[in-house]
């Protein structure tokens, strides 16, 4: 996830824009990951955070549950919200500027083995490990959010 814009160079601007919401699922010092079934541009496997549009009137938060229960087969309750990823990417030739806004979960039940078929796994991993692994810069900093957010009573 690049934040900077790929056609700027071109003096391109974007010719579409688009939001998501997603979610940082935590279970004690573990976050939820996914490996979706669509890999990076290089062809390697990404490891993200669960995330994807809004259906109708949805709001944010709901997208953001929903999003999680389908992707990684778990529920959550909203502790939170984690502020937004912003990035540029490229599809069938146009330039697509992405606003995703990211909400803490703190897991309640649900079993990794139920996501839905946009995903080749789900696993825990602890908040430090992802913060370091996670495959885009934006994901990794919504998790640094995270992990302030729940070290500030420490």
């Amino acid at each position: 996830m690049s934040s900077e814009d790929p056609g700027a160079a071109a003096g391109e601007r974007p010719r579409a824009r688009e939001f998501s919401a997603g979610g940082v699922l935590v279970r004690g010092r573990e976050v939820a990951v996914i490996v979706p079934t669509r890999r990076a541009a290089d062809g390697s496997r990404v490891l993200a955070l669960p995330k994807g549009h809004a259906d109708g009137e949805e709001t944010a938060i709901e997208a953001a549950s929903r999003e999680v229960r389908e992707e990684t087969g778990l529920t959550g309750s909203p502790v939170c919200e984690l502020g937004e990823s912003r990035y540029w990417y490229r599809r069938g030739g146009r330039t697509i500027g992405k606003t995703v806004a990211f909400y803490l979960f703190e897991y309640e039940s649900g079993d990794v083995a139920d996501h839905d078929d946009e995903v080749e796994e789900v696993r825990w991993v602890g908040l430090e490990e992802a913060r370091r692994t996670l495959t885009y810069d934006g994901e990794r900093k919504v998790v640094e959010r995270a992990i302030a957010y729940l070290d500030k009573d420490r």
